[in-house]
């Protein structure tokens, strides 16, 4: 148990690595392109395009990266205190702080976060934004005094102590170990953290000193992949041998090294081909004094030319090829003599025990939330980067659905960018927890194989039924929910007394609180729906425009709905909704799908500049009152 925690946590915070990195892999590429090109020793010497270089560097990577550990940790406020409180480091040295952001960015968060805690409640009304501003601002300041003056210098030893010591790793040849190390961590799905949290940000201070950097290689090369893909290829039988040509596009074309992870898996003993192919690759690069310009994202060969500077071609294809074929040979003896053993049955029952073991494919916790055929529109395939594993997984499952006639959106993101109207998140097993945190509202399937797993066509399956039976249904439901919705629009949608009119400004939390109590009081909802509002405008705000917010709860959340009802207050000096100012908070319970209904009929009402002014200034209960139960 001990184990299995200590391992969640350096997952945990390899994630957390790359959640600061991972959104900012296009500026780093840019960064890469400008400086393979512009640089005195580039394609094309620029003297004015080259002054580029060294601003991006020193600001805009930190500041980006900063930006981003301050967002995961308090959001968008989170990050913009995180940005100043990195200036400082900046400032304070002399030489590119990401290290120094990936401490200062989070840090300004937590602590932005936890000052946001202690006024919470606590603002007289109208002073809020004064306060908010204030505090954020008087807190991001002295960050970024604490960081010039004490957090600054202590990053620079760190930095220095660091650099003595990779200089005195490398120049003992002893770079290639490091494989031990990342080949087998890439292989636990630590692929992300190890390349984007930790080995970019040394590369990118070895590029400013030396023009190009081999960290940028030991852990995308492609080459230890595609040796195990080869031999499986060339020597295994079935299943696997006939999965392998396509793994080999997707792997080396794609970069989406994922890929090759369950191969490994099938059969633990190919990490010693994995480690041999990655030391060899590490040690040729190192003698051919080779490396790139900014970090090859996804690791595909493309990928990897694009950032070769001039003059580093044939180190780079020397390192990939003499990793390729290492790994190959190394993988081709494990599974020959596995096929010579007849344990080929074994090999292929194994990829079931890792299903078994690891995902459990569709079988969901008990109480978890499953939708019906009719409520799937988009199905997210997640994953840490979003580009990976992700990006393989849908690419499957949408040639099944289109194969099937759904018309279902399957997309891939990654997972701090699942979009709340995911219906169904599909994710690894060990990502799963994150996810339903992201999207409680969606339906949560676990996999762990990318290749062979069942789950897909489960999915396709239960949905095409649905569907099925849906048509055969069709007619008779819409006539019964056209008589619901005409029935529950004419009883008592609206009450006069849940129409509140003058309003003084509270703040976002509160204006939703006073919204839902009147649900509550009026029978419309259960009390738990009131905290299921305000934790749906903490997912994303419900402000829709033209000075009118719609604060509603989704998902699990429709169970605390009685009947469908609405609430209207009126704040004629407004409410601020994340930046935008809502004069009209309609809380808003649907039963089934009948608060889509009152969207519509609400946008109709607000389309007009003139009629939603006259909703927002007006005194008169009954103007509201009619047009809203008309």
């Amino acid at each position: 148990m001990q184990k299995s925690s200590f391992q969640n946590k350096v997952q945990n915070f390899g994630r957390f690595l790359s959640g600061m990195v991972m959104p900012n892999i296009g500026a780093f590429i840019a960064w890469g392109l400008i400086t393979a090109f512009f640089i005195p020793t580039g394609w094309v010497p620029n003297e004015g395009l080259a002054g580029l270089v060294g601003p991006m560097i020193t600001y805009m990577l930190p500041l980006l990266i900063a930006f981003s550990g301050g967002k995961l940790v308090a959001g968008i406020r989170g990050g913009v205190v995180g940005v100043v409180a990195t200036m400082g480091v900046i400032v304070g040295s002399d030489i590119p702080m990401f290290i120094g952001a990936m401490i200062m960015g989070p840090f300004g968060g937590w602590t932005i976060k936890h000052v946001d805690k202690m006024f919470e409640g606590k603002i007289k009304s109208g002073f809020e934004m004064l306060i908010n501003n204030f505090s954020a601002g008087i807190i991001g300041g002295l960050l970024a005094v604490l960081a010039y003056q004490i957090i600054g210098p202590i990053v620079v030893g760190l930095n220095e102590f660091l650099r003595i010591g990779v200089n005195a790793f490398v120049s003992r040849g002893l770079l290639p170990l490091a494989a031990i190390f990342i080949e087998p961590a890439k292989i636990l799905f630590l692929n992300n953290a190890i390349n984007h949290g930790v080995l970019s940000p040394l590369g990118i201070q070895q590029v400013e000193e030396a023009g190009k950097s081999i960290f940028f290689m030991l852990e995308t090369n492609p080459g230890p992949g595609l040796g195990i893909l080869l031999a499986y290829w060339v020597f295994a039988k079935g299943m696997v041998k006939q999965s392998a040509p396509g793994a080999i596009i997707i792997h080396f074309l794609g970069g989406i090294h994922e890929i090759y992870f369950p191969y490994v898996l099938m059969k633990p003993s190919l990490l010693l081909a994995v480690i041999g192919g990655g030391a060899s690759g590490i040690f040729t690069f190192n003698l051919f004094n080779t490396g790139l310009v900014a970090t090859p994202s996804p690791g595909s060969i493309f990928a990897y030319l694009a950032m070769t500077p001039r003059g580093n071609y044939l180190g780079v294809f020397a390192g990939i090829l003499v990793a390729t074929a290492v790994s190959f040979v190394i993988a081709s003896v494990l599974i020959k003599r596995s096929v010579a053993r007849g344990d080929t049955m074994e090999f292929e029952s194994a990829q079931s025990k890792v299903r078994e073991q690891k995902g459990r494919d569709l079988h969901m916790d008990k109480g978890a939330k499953k939708v019906s055929a009719s409520e799937v529109s988009k199905i997210v395939f997640a994953c840490d980067a979003g580009m990976g594993s992700s990006a393989m997984g849908a690419g499957k499952l949408r040639k099944k659905i289109e194969a099937a006639g759904l018309d279902i959106t399957v997309v891939n993101k990654a997972i701090d960018e699942i979009p709340q109207d995911a219906e169904i998140v599909i994710t690894h097993q060990n990502l799963t927890s994150r996810a339903k945190e992201k999207a409680p509202q969606a339906e949560h399937i676990s996999i762990q194989d990318f290749l062979q797993t069942p789950a897909y066509d489960q999915l396709v399956e239960r949905l095409k039924a649905g569907e099925d039976d849906q048509k055969k249904q069709s007619k008779a439901v819409e006539k019964k929910e056209e008589s619901e919705s005409a029935a529950s629009t004419n009883k008592g949608i609206l009450k006069k007394e849940n129409i509140k009119l003058g309003l003084e400004s509270v703040k976002r939390t509160e204006a939703i609180k006073k919204a839902g109590q009147l649900l509550v009081d009026s029978g419309y909802v259960d009390q738990d729906y009131v905290e299921a509002m305000l934790d749906r405008e903490q997912e994303m705000s419900t402000y829709i425009g033209q000075g009118v917010a719609i604060p509603h709860g989704v998902g699990a959340a429709k169970k605390k709905i009685k009947k469908t009802g609405i609430s209207v207050l009126q704040f004629p000096e407004g409410v601020e909704f994340e930046g935008e100012t809502a004069y009209l908070v309609i809380a808003i319970a649907g039963v089934g799908n009948e608060h889509l209904k009152i969207l519509a009929n609400l946008s109709e009402m607000i389309e007009e500049n003139e009629s939603a002014e006259k909703l927002r200034t007006t005194d008169d209960i009954d103007y509201i009152y009619e047009k809203f139960t008309l």
